[in-house]
């Protein structure tokens, strides 16, 4: 008994059919696997969402997200500056001040930016300025002006540790300028001008007393040596006639007038 084969011939319209849908579908697939293709820089790292819920994060590279269902948002974790603007704040010693700053800070754990805080960039801002001005007030204004590194990283300590939780790093932090008001200004003038008159009234009597201290010691030698204030005063006189516009005036001491007047005397009464 002999067994017949049976052999199926394609349909050439059906074999057309399909040829043409995957035509037609072609471009869109590949769209579709264009648009899941997202970019990851060597600065950034993506927060990779499925269905909504955390996934993993990204490392730099071509990664494939898939529409719908999943979604990607990527992070810098370049070190940024935040400007804060000018805060009026405060001194301890009830001085009103106004002071600015610059944050640089890199964020350290792109999944914490993303799920812990709403905007980190906002909320860093918000909190150096608010820092800024609870330091200041526990601070008097000379210490202020004096201890700016102090303050800086008394700051910069305070953010950091408030900024962990998001995974932020703080690296810097500084007072770019302290503006004071104009009565302040001139009082602090003034205080700087009567000290530097007192430093010179103490200097000029430290160098009185400087001088008065060689003059003796120098009236000391020249009495304990014989002919030595005889050679000074003739150096003296040596030098003052070295200029014709100088007048030289002897002055005789009393006794010797009262000398002379009784040698003339005592002349005239022999005669």
């Amino acid at each position: 008994m002999s067994h017949a084969k049976i052999v199926s011939i394609p349909n050439p319209l059906l074999m057309e059919s399909l040829i043409a849908f995957v035509i037609s579908i072609a471009p869109i697939i590949l769209v579709i696997i264009l648009a899941s293709i997202k970019q990851v820089n060597e600065y950034q790292r993506g927060v990779k969402f499925t269905t909504g819920k955390y996934t993993k994060t990204v490392l730099p590279g071509w990664r494939l997200i898939i529409p719908v269902l999943q979604s990607m948002t990527k992070v810098d974790m370049r070190t940024k500056a935040v400007d804060v603007p000018n805060q009026e704040a405060i001194t301890k010693d009830n001085v009103s001040v106004m002071i600015n700053a610059v944050i640089y800070y890199k964020i350290t754990d792109a999944s914490k930016a993303i799920l812990e805080v709403e905007d980190f960039f906002y909320a860093t801002s918000q909190l150096a300025q608010t820092t800024m001005r609870n330091v200041v007030g526990e601070v008097s204004l000379d210490s202020l002006l004096q201890k700016r590194e102090e303050l800086s990283a008394n700051i910069r300590m305070i953010i950091d540790a408030a900024t962990d939780p998001w995974g932020i790093k703080v690296e810097n932090v500084e007072l770019k300028d302290v503006v004071l008001p104009e009565d302040m200004k001139r009082t602090m003038s003034k205080e700087a001008e009567a000290e530097r008159e007192r430093r010179a009234v103490i200097i000029k009597a430290e160098g009185e007393v400087a001088a008065a201290a060689n003059l003796s010691k120098a009236a000391t030698m020249l009495n304990s040596s014989p002919g030595a204030l005889h050679l000074r005063t003739l150096q003296s006189v040596n030098d003052i006639s070295s200029d014709q516009s100088n007048t030289t005036i002897w002055m005789l001491p009393i006794e010797v007038l009262e000398a002379i007047n009784g040698f003339t005397q005592t002349l005239n009464s022999k005669k």
